[in-house]
């Protein structure tokens, strides 16, 4: 595989799972009991996206190693897919 197909599609798996991971363990202002005036009930108390990005870069990672196996070690092969 070249080295900028893995990279473009390392990105692309990183920023699906991104929203797989976003909502771990969110609290709500409401949930909190402090809402700030002007932002809604259900906005977070306290993002913490330094966080949720490391859990969602080795969560992305992981993925990303399975799709290159299966890629380079031809588990899915063109060939296999049937077509109609």
């Amino acid at each position: 595989m070249d080295t900028t197909l893995a990279i473009g599609i390392y990105i692309f798996i990183w920023w699906i799972t991104l929203f797989a991971v976003l909502p771990f363990g969110v609290r709500t202002q409401q949930e909190a009991g402090e809402v700030v005036p002007g932002t809604p009930e259900s906005a977070p108390e306290k993002p913490r996206l330094l966080r949720v990005f490391a859990i969602n870069t080795i969560v992305a990672t992981i993925v990303f190693a399975v799709v290159y196996s299966a890629i380079v070690f031809r588990w899915i092969n063109i060939e296999k897919i049937p077509y109609p």
